[in-house]
């Protein structure tokens, strides 16, 4: 009734053949937010990341994007080690981050679709330090479309849109990169259902089209739903990895709230 159509399935998570590795992280730490993070990411791959308020989830991000420096650890993407100093590191090797707030941090809201599809990469749509607008509004086209961003024109300001293609626009300005590596960071928040639906359909398209999907959540059922592993964060450590089948309402909810799962490991020893 909210979205005036029928939505068949809210996670429509699809089996998908897992490639080779993309990204690993050793003993990744922060001295104020987060220790000794490992986990590795593999094509095709979505995995989820979920802790309570102050796990973090969202400050391991950002130090892959290169906007925070880690104290140690390693960052290695496709088996070459990075070396962040800035997002547009992170940009450059591949590796994308949709954040938590799209209206502070992802978007220029008075800008229109079209310049903030094309924010990330104005040198390569550029011609002797013009902009190229014909290929500008060919490339806002290309990824509006394909994400179905409803919108009066690709000129339209994005803070005139919904919360869901606000979203979108954010999505596609990455996408239009051809990242190897997107991180989605809540980024079901606030939208409604149908637009949550149409996300979650375009991860798993993502997936299965061989990228890379890392999704921090703090919704339990979209974690569940979604993802093919499950890290499990509690006051800066990772806690638990859970696979897809491992991964129950009681075992997520435990770990993340730092209890001992002695009743599960005593449940499967039985």
């Amino acid at each position: 009734m909210m979205v005036g159509r029928t939505i068949e399935q809210v996670y429509p998570k699809r089996p998908v053949q897992l490639g080779e590795v993309v990204l690993e992280v050793e003993g990744l730490s922060h001295p104020t937010e987060f220790e000794d993070i490992s986990f590795s990411l593999r094509k095709g791959e979505i995995l989820g990341f979920y802790g309570l308020v102050g796990a973090g989830r969202s400050e391991v991000m950002q130090a892959l994007f290169g906007i925070t420096k880690p104290s140690h650890g390693r960052i290695l993407l496709e088996g070459q080690e990075l070396t962040l100093i800035s997002p547009q590191d992170a940009i450059r090797a591949g590796v994308v981050l949709v954040p938590e707030e799209r209206g502070r941090q992802g978007a220029v809201l008075p800008l229109p679709i079209v310049q903030n599809i094309s924010l990330p990469q104005l040198d390569r749509l550029s011609r002797k330090g013009f902009i190229d607008m014909a290929a500008e509004f060919a490339l806002a086209r290309q990824y509006g479309e394909r994400l179905q961003v409803k919108a009066s024109s690709w000129s339209q300001p994005v803070d005139e849109l919904s919360g869901g293609n606000q979203q979108k626009v954010v999505i596609g300005k990455w996408l239009a990169t051809r990242p190897k590596v997107i991180i989605l960071d809540e980024p079901t928040k606030g939208v409604d259902v149908g637009a949550k639906a149409a996300v979650h359909d375009f991860m798993v398209e993502l997936a299965e089209q061989g990228l890379a999907v890392i999704m921090v959540s703090s919704e339990l059922p979209e974690v569940l739903g979604m993802a093919d592993r499950i890290v499990i964060m509690h006051e800066g450590h990772v806690r638990r990895v859970l696979t897809r089948d491992e991964a129950t309402p009681e075992a997520v909810v435990t770990a993340a709230t730092g209890a001992e799962p002695s009743n599960l490991v005593r449940h499967r020893a039985a």
